[in-house]
């Protein structure tokens, strides 16, 4: 079995809840009431884009690098 880390860039949607995005994977998103259920989605929906990339017989991304979030306080500017 193969494992790939990939990124993943969390939102916090308007109208409740969480969907994130996964730069490297084109066109694989996901969604969850709560930051644990976006994490089972996110594990779910990047399996489910890598299999079906595969089965298209297009390659899978080569990734692996480190991505750390970081939190930035600002005060605006009127």
């Amino acid at each position: 079995m193969k494992r790939l880390k990939v990124a993943m860039v969390v939102h916090e949607a308007e109208e409740g809840g969480y969907w994130a995005a996964f730069p490297e994977l084109p066109g694989c998103f996901t969604q969850g009431e709560t930051l644990e259920e976006l994490r089972r989605h996110a594990a779910e929906a990047v399996a489910g884009w890598l299999v079906t990339m595969r089965s298209e017989g297009q390659p899978l991304p080569e990734t692996g690098d480190s991505v750390e979030a970081i939190e930035a306080e600002f005060e605006e500017v009127a």
